[in-house]
């Protein structure tokens, strides 16, 4: 956590307000790993079939409220923090560097929630987390959801990349707000949820693990069954292309388009036909 200013304040009640958002009988709690220690969200039935979630990059765990209700009917979910982003997750002193890292450190968190395996489903930039994870451990992976992946299949718009360049050089709650109205043409979200999008920028955060797009032979030999979900509006990237080359290389691949949405209204806002969706194929895994 940040050190306790005025700052960080603000952005500990923005995330809890969004955590009050989950259903009743939510848990939390911290993992040690290797590279730190994990903030996770747990929700669902003892005993149901265990469902990993990742968030986006410079997002937080707190953004599945809107799966937890129906997911966590079938599935025990576990939400994580990602280390080094916004959230409750501590690094330690082992720094997450490489892909091979992020995947370790998955590796870790499985072994401290005593899972053997697991579902994962994975936003944008823990959907980038989730493939390549999936590409190096697929005997942990059961089923695999990509919710609007970024950097996975194709790269970001120009226009995308040219809107969040101010965020980066200079993080300030009034330019998240602005981003976000622009890339959900100012969609209607919970205001919980964008006030902690928007307190996201206070917090301190370590740079991100960045690398390459699987190549298309390694993609081929993905073996978890996959969902891929692309918002019908996303301003990340275009979503055709990603569709085209996520069909052309993906075995056991089923994709569908989120109608209405955008890249930031997921997950918070996800369509309950998606989620029907969403649990139906996690269904015919078990």
């Amino acid at each position: 956590m940040p050190e306790d200013t005025a700052l960080s304040t603000a952005f500990s009640a923005a995330y809890d307000a969004v955590l009050a958002k989950w259903p009743a009988g939510t848990s939390s709690f911290d993992v040690p790993t290797p590279f730190g220690t994990t903030h996770v969200h747990r929700y669902g039935p003892d005993g149901a079939p265990p469902l990993l979630l990742l968030p986006g990059g410079g997002a937080t765990s707190t953004g599945w409220y809107g799966v937890a209700a129906e997911l966590g009917r079938t599935h025990r979910l576990y939400a994580a923090d990602l280390i080094g982003d916004p959230g409750r997750s501590v690094p330690g002193d082992r720094p997450l560097r490489t892909a091979d890292d992020l995947s370790a450190w998955l590796d870790a968190l499985y072994d401290g929630l005593g899972l053997t395996s697991a579902a994962l489903c994975g936003h944008s930039y823990g959907a980038w987390i989730a493939l390549h994870h999936a590409l190096r451990a697929p005997d942990r992976v059961g089923r695999l959801v990509l919710l609007d992946p970024t950097n996975a299949f194709t790269g970001f718009t120009p226009r995308y990349l040219l809107r969040a360049l101010p965020m980066l050089l200079r993080p300030a709650p009034a330019r998240n707000r602005a981003f976000l109205a622009w890339e959900t043409s100012g969609a209607p979200l919970d205001p919980a949820w964008r006030e902690l999008d928007a307190r996201t920028a206070d917090f301190p955060t370590v740079r991100p693990v960045t690398g390459p797009r699987p190549r298309p032979e390694e993609l081929r030999r993905l073996a978890p069954p996959t969902l891929l979900l692309l918002a019908e509006h996303s301003r990340a990237h275009d979503v055709r292309r990603v569709a085209a080359r996520a069909r052309a290389a993906v075995p056991r691949l089923e994709t569908v388009t989120v109608p209405g949405a955008t890249h930031h209204t997921l997950p918070p806002a996800t369509p309950p036909d998606t989620l029907r969706r969403i649990a139906e194929f996690l269904a015919a895994g078990r």
